[in-house]
């Protein structure tokens, strides 16, 4: 079975076909779906999921990092984070992680302080609730890794989503807690460096994911992003690393299981 670590199906793009989306990943024995959150104009749409189809999906609890933006009630909405925390929804019995959260400063520079409060106010709640984090990271990888490294020893550990720097980061990264790192499909393209740096990377250290319906995997470049298509990114990766697709299916689908306690 393939686990999709990180999928969005909730979001509005999914209205039309949700429930054939998920068959399709039946069909492509994807078992599983890790549902991070965004902010609170969405975490109804990922409760509504999680309660209608508990035998696949599984939700995460977080304020990213770009709805810190321009935001004036970011602080009123990490609190709420930590309230779902403390009593998620009727019929939800947990969350698997605290995620999506991290630093995104590619869309705007202004608002990096408010970020790197709301961030390390969530991995605060990670260790007391001995949930793992799902990191998003942009532009901002030097200011990650300084940050990770300030709560190594701490218990800290989780996946740093949709990886793209280099060896240095991933080893730098490695040596802050239990991180593994997720691996979507920007691995499929043509000049991804992606493919370079996973190369020298250990498959205990990667899950798969899909972040749909964004960064969609050749062959579907181009077109809405699915969690079906995490088959995709499992025949590249085993491609690049030279082995067969069962054993990264079974490799990457323990670590994600071991991560997120499922």
């Amino acid at each position: 079975m393939l686990i999709d670590t990180h999928s969005h199906i909730y979001e509005p793009e999914f209205d039309n076909d949700r429930e054939e989306a998920l068959q399709r990943c039946i069909d492509s024995n994807v078992g599983l779906l890790l549902l991070p959150a965004i902010d609170n104009q969405s975490y109804q749409r990922m409760f509504d999921l999680a309660l209608s189809r508990p035998d696949m999906v599984r939700p995460m609890m977080g304020l990213h990092p770009t709805s810190i933006n321009e935001n004036p009630h970011w602080q009123r909405d990490l609190a709420l984070v930590e309230q779902y925390l403390q009593h998620p929804p009727q019929g939800i019995e947990r969350f698997v992680g605290v995620g999506e959260i991290g630093l995104d400063f590619y869309w705007s520079q202004e608002y990096k302080e408010e970020q790197i409060e709301a961030f390390k106010s969530q991995i605060e709640m990670s260790i007391k609730y001995n949930l793992p984090i799902v990191v998003h990271t942009r532009n901002a990888w030097e200011e990650m890794c300084e940050i990770l490294e300030q709560f190594a020893g701490r218990g800290v550990r989780g996946i740093l989503h949709a990886y793209s720097d280099g060896i240095e980061s991933y080893q730098r990264l490695k040596k802050c807690g239990d991180f593994l790192f997720g691996i979507g499909g920007v691995v499929t393209f043509k000049k991804s460096s992606l493919a370079q740096t996973l190369a020298e990377m250990e498959l205990s250290d990667i899950v798969l994911e899909t972040d749909c319906p964004y960064l969609t995997p050749v062959p579907h470049r181009g077109q809405r992003n699915e969690s079906s298509y995490v088959k995709y990114i499992c025949k590249k990766v085993a491609e690049i690393k030279n082995t067969d697709y069962q054993t990264v299916e079974s490799i990457t689908t323990q670590n994600a299981k071991r991560v997120f306690n499922l």
